[in-house]
């Protein structure tokens, strides 16, 4: 299991967050939204417990998720490794009580549910160490 960063590091890691964010708006440049949304994901969650970083990289994941069209399409190219952390970032999603982003977080989990089954629910809920 990876360590914890200390509060400390936490602008090491908000600096790595930004640089990411970078990444993923030119990939949204380009029309890349899976590709952008992968990006988002690498290294989620942030090994941390300082809610600065959590919330920077929620803000880089949900710039992601709201720039997914086709949700269909999405499955097709999103590689299995990365559903689990996508299951915990929709509920975070839903957490927020916005209706776009809830929309769109409930479209992607109805979706994310059909392919990676309820487990991938049960881990994301039950995992209280990386919490997004």
């Amino acid at each position: 299991m990876a360590d914890f960063v200390d509060a400390d590091n936490a602008e090491a890691i908000i600096s790595r967050i930004e640089h990411k964010s970078g990444k993923i708006e030119s990939l949204l440049k380009q029309y890349k939204p899976v590709e952008a949304l992968k990006t988002a994901l690498e290294g989620s969650p942030p090994q941390t417990k300082d809610e600065r970083c959590k919330s920077a990289n929620w803000i880089v994941v949900h710039r992601a998720i709201m720039a997914i069209k086709d949700v269909d399409s999405l499955f097709s190219s999103l590689d299995a490794e990365y559903y689990d952390v996508l299951m915990k970032y929709l509920y975070r999603g839903l957490s927020t009580g916005d209706r776009p982003t809830c929309d769109q977080c409930l479209r992607i989990h109805e979706k994310l549910t059909e392919k990676a089954g309820l487990g991938c629910i049960l881990r994301s809920l039950a995992d209280k160490v990386n919490t997004v």
